[in-house]
């Protein structure tokens, strides 16, 4: 990538050190409350599904997210919407995150326009 102007590389930087913020926050969080309840987590390794970790990566817990799915489909003016439910993973992930699985199921109850 080449960027000529001083404050497109400034801009740039921000943003990926916005986002390598929010990846070491995620990995501290998940991190540390494992550590808290002396638990280990399963599932986030694909070639071996009983393989556990306690300190898992930011790569790996968003990774177990990859196979979600939001349908709009309109027909006649009627709008349907169907997203894949969470995993017993997943809803880990969110729990040691201190999130509900609200934020998730309210993707499908929201009555905005799909972009």
């Amino acid at each position: 990538m080449y960027l000529q102007r001083d404050d497109h590389i400034k801009g740039l930087i921000r943003l990926l050190s916005l986002g390598l913020r929010v990846l070491t926050l995620i990995e501290w969080r998940v991190r540390h409350n494992l550590s808290q309840q002396q638990k280990s987590l399963s599932g986030l390794y694909p070639g071996n599904p009983r393989r556990a970790t306690a300190r898992p990566t930011a790569e790996k817990l968003l990774a177990a997210f990859a196979e979600i799915t939001l349908l709009w489909i309109v027909v006649d003016e009627t709008t349907y919407v169907h997203l894949n439910p969470l995993t017993s993973l997943q809803q880990d992930i969110l729990s040691l995150l201190n999130l509900t699985t609200d934020i998730y199921t309210q993707l499908a109850q929201s009555e905005t326009k799909p972009p």
